[in-house]
Parts: structure tokens; sequence; C-alpha cells
């Protein structure tokens, strides 16, 4: 009975999607925002340090033969190439509708940052009363950085949504010159640290760029990828750059915080290969119960990518209380067998994950349409009938533009 009402509903959203849509543009931000739970999750232990502090670690600081972990779920190109092209595509809708720069720009911002408010709302509430209760302070402050280390992505891709206009028709060679520049600088001539962080916002502006960009031909995305792969295992084996794509505790340079030339011709790479990949997805997206998941996981995409820390460290802390130090959970993570046993704690963060989701998916949908806003959809708009008919209601309702790529 079960399988029969979730097969009737992705029939229903399947049957209410417009035959125009792109669904392969979700599938790859599905990827994308997935790709990054999953890495954060398995590159990211919190352990007891001395006098009972909590301090996080990485298994890529105890076995860096791991690194290739971090370039299957490293995927922050892929999600601004996805938002570079579902704001051009936006923005110039919006120019046919005449809606002006002000309002097309409120309402995304809108479907970004409300979803922040009940992050900001919570752990302010909890660091608080951590400082109360007398927690050590590097134990603060570590709960906190993992905490709201999502939002610093959001600001990015908030200051490179409001200059859509401006880089619309921006080609990203100029960036990567930027990028190219910047990293000769600081690594090559000895220029300050602080040069690095020009890339913050050039490095991202490469994928976000490439994303509006219409690119034809068969030839160019197998040229980024073949180019972007070169690029990056050249950088790693012969200029000194390291090898992980992510962020190391400890480590001298970092790929990531700011991003370095290797991460983004490593995100080159990857925009690549999202392109090979659309033409598959396309395919198997026609498949309802493939496209009904895919829509449910862009529905509650911010949801998802805000907590998904948070869950983490929640059950860490019950773990904690509950029955002192576990494997993959508590331990340093200096081994396979740490590997082994935090793939086991996945489920455990999942359900969490869930738990968060069902408390908070609300701030996901932000203001009401009657409130004066305008939501996107989607599928298109029918009279909901059954529960099922209700449940593909709320998909319609809520997860608009980002899951759309629509205006």
């Amino acid at each position: 009975m079960l399988l029969r009402d979730v097969r009737g509903l992705a029939a229903r959203i399947d049957a209410a999607t417009p035959a125009d849509r792109d669904r392969s543009v979700d599938a790859l931000r599905a990827l994308a925002i997935l790709g990054v739970v999953l890495g954060h999750w398995l590159v990211t232990a919190l352990v007891v340090g001395e006098g009972g502090e909590l301090k996080a670690a990485s298994p890529l600081a105890f076995t860096p033969e791991l690194a290739p972990v971090s370039w299957v779920f490293q995927t922050l190109a892929v999600f601004f190439f996805v938002g570079g092209r579902v704001a051009g595509r936006s923005w110039a809708a919006a120019g046919a509708r005449g809606t002006g720069y002000g309002t097309w720009l409120g309402r995304r911002l809108a479907r970004l940052f409300w979803p922040v408010a009940g992050l900001l709302a919570l752990w302010t509430v909890v660091l608080a009363a951590l400082l109360v209760g007398g927690a050590a302070p590097r134990t603060v402050h570590t709960l906190g950085k993992l905490a709201l280390s999502p939002l610093w992505f959001l600001l990015v891709f908030a200051a490179l949504t409001a200059a859509t206009p401006l880089v619309a028709r921006l080609h990203p060679l100029w960036p990567l010159a930027v990028v190219l520049h910047v990293d000769l600088l600081r690594f090559g001539l000895g220029g300050p640290a602080w040069l690095g962080w020009v890339n913050l916002a050039a490095g991202w502006l490469v994928p976000y760029t490439l994303g509006g960009l219409r690119v034809g031909g068969r030839t160019t995305p197998w040229v980024l990828f073949a180019g972007g792969a070169a690029a990056t295992a050249a950088l790693v084996l012969w200029a000194g750059y390291p090898a992980a794509m992510v962020g190391v505790p400890g480590a001298e340079v970092s790929n990531l915080n700011p991003p370095t030339l290797a991460a983004v011709t490593f995100g080159l790479a990857q925009c690549g290969l999202a392109m090979l990949l659309v033409a598959p997805l396309r395919r198997v997206l026609r498949r309802p119960a493939a496209w009904a998941a895919v829509a449910l996981v862009n529905l509650f995409a911010m949801t998802v990518f805000l907590w998904h820390q948070t869950a983490m460290m929640a059950t860490t802390a019950i773990g904690l209380l509950a029955a002192g130090d576990l494997p993959g959970l508590h331990t340093a993570p200096d081994g396979t067998g740490w590997i082994l046993a935090r793939l086991l704690w996945l489920p455990v963060f999942a359900l969490a994950l869930a738990v968060c989701w069902a408390a908070f998916r609300g701030y996901e949908q932000g203001p009401r349409a009657g409130r004066g806003g305008r939501r996107g959809r989607v599928v298109r708009v029918h009279r909901p009938g059954g529960a099922g008919e209700r449940a593909a209601g709320r998909v319609r309702g809520g997860a608009g533009t980002r899951a759309t790529g629509r205006a």
C-alpha cells in the first residue's frame, strides 16, 4: 500500500512538471549538496583533548593518502556553476517581465537567508548557554565554527548573485587570471598571506560565470574536464599544492580557505564533468521516481546544507554523554578503523538531520506568498485532492526557483 502511494505521488509530480524544465539542473544541485554533506561527515571529527576540551580533527591529517576522498565530495564548484546558470536565466526572465533589480535580488536573497534565521537563533542560545555554564572557550569556538561554517558559502554566493547583472557577460578566463596572479604573488614571490582572500570572490566567480556562459559543442566539456584535471595534477605534483581539496586542521596551506589555483582548476574539471552528465541525467530523470527524489531534495536543500553539521555534533554530544568515547565518533581519526566506524555512523547522522529537518523545515519556505511574495513552482498548479496530491502541492509551493532555475 505504501509503495503504491509513493509511486502514485511520484507519478503526479512527474506529470505536473513543465515539459520545458531542465531537470538536470536540479539533479546537479542535489548532487552538489549531498556531496558537501557526506564530505563533511567523513572528514570532520570531534575529539576530546586535554582538559576535556572538544577540538576538530580530520582523518586527512593522519592518513594523507585518503586525499582522493576529498576529490569526490568537495563539490562546491558544481554548486556555483549551477547557481550561475540559474541566476543568469532568472535575471534574463525578470528583465523580460519588467521586474526591477531590487525586487529580483530581494526575492533571491530571501530564499537564501530566510532558512538561516532558525540556525542563528538556536546556536545563539546554545553558545550562550555553554559560556554561562563554564564550557572551555576552545570547545565553544570549535562548536560555533562548525555550526556556522556554512554561512561563509552563503555570503559569497549572495555577493555573486547580487553581481549577476554585471558578471553575466564576463568570461571565466578573467577571474581565473586573477587567481593565477594572486597565487603567483603569494607562493612564488613571497607576498602577504592576506592577499589570498582576493580569491574568495575570484575563485568562485570562475564556475559561477562558466555556468552563465552559453557553451556549445561536444568538445568544451571534455576540454574542461581533461584540462582541469591535468592542471590540478601538475599543480599538486610539481608546484607543491596540497592534494586534499578541503581544509585539513594543522596544514600550512589549504586549497579551500581561501581557494587556490589548484582548487579552481579542480573546479573546472568538475564543471566539465557536470556538463558531460547533463544528457545521462536527463534520461534518468524521465523516470518519475528518480525525478520525485531530486525534487524533494531540492525542496529542502538549504535546510540540509545548514543543519548537517549540527546533526553530526548533536549525535556526537549525545553519544559522549550516554556512552563515553565511541569509535568513529569521539576517537582520534588516525587509521582505517576510524574510517570504517565512521561509515557506520552515517545513517545515525542522517537520522539526526531528519529530526533537524522536521523541526526547522518551515524556515525553508520563507514568508508566505500571501504576504506579498511570489513563489516559484516545481510543477504546475492544479487542485490538490488526496494525501498524495497535498504532498505534491507542498513540492509545488516550496521548491520554487531554488529547485528549478526559473525566475
